[in-house]
This record gives C-alpha cells, structure tokens and sequence, in this order.
C-alpha cells in the first residue's frame, strides 16, 4: 500500500511541475515514477499517511483565511519558531510536514534540520 502512495506522490509532484496532462507527458510521469529508487527506510504507516493528507485537505481552506486576513490586516510581527518533527517519520511524511506547514500563508519551513526540528518562520498581527 505504502508503495503505490509513493508512486501517486511522485506522479502528483510531476504533474505540478510540468503542468501537463498530454498522454505523452502521463507515460514519462509513470515511467519516472517507477524509476525512480524507492526508499531504503521503514515506510510509514498507512495511518500516518492518512493522517497527514487529512490535514492538508483541513489545511486547503485554512490558507484561504490566512490569505484574506494577510490582504485585510497586514501581519507585521515575525519570528522564527522550533518545531520538532514527529517521531519514526518517512522521508515521505516529512515532505508532507514541510508542504503542510509551508502551503499557509503566514507559515514557511527555512531550515528542515536532520536532528529533528523545522525551523518555522511565522508572521503574525502587531499586538496593541
């Protein structure tokens, strides 16, 4: 099962990137896709991977709010924040943590660091 997830992440990653569906480019995607090596370490529970896609589909009108609240009241506060990644997480999952955290306007992963923590750069609202 994880299997195929990967393969459907990798082709969802080509298809963003080339931004085209012509039958020539879905057979390049699919060939890349399984050409591509697949990872060496544990793959994540299909839990997990429905977990995070899960959010990501919650995160999709989130960022709609952040962006009008960005265009309405601007956000002038900073600040860059430590989150630690969840334990025992796919290279895979990570990726999906990264594209989560970055996809909302007020929120971009700088620094994804191999010990176990994001570095997360945040804007916010001036407090009166």
């Amino acid at each position: 099962m994880i299997g195929y997830l990967h393969i459907i992440l990798r082709l969802v990653i080509w298809f963003l990137l080339t931004a085209n569906l012509s039958v020539a480019n879905i057979i390049i995607g699919v060939c890349v896709a399984l050409l591509l090596p697949h990872p060496r370490t544990a793959p994540g529970a299909v839990k997990d991977w429905l977990r995070a896609l899960g959010k990501i589909v919650v995160a999709i009108p989130q960022a709609y709010v952040e962006a009008f609240e960005l265009i309405f009241r601007p956000h002038t506060q900073e600040y860059i924040t430590r989150e630690r990644v969840k334990p025992r997480r796919s290279p895979g999952l990570i990726f999906l943590d990264i594209f989560l955290i970055t996809f909302t306007p007020k929120t971009i992963v700088v620094k994804y660091h191999e010990d176990g923590w994001y570095e997360v750069h945040r804007v916010r609202q001036r407090q009166q």
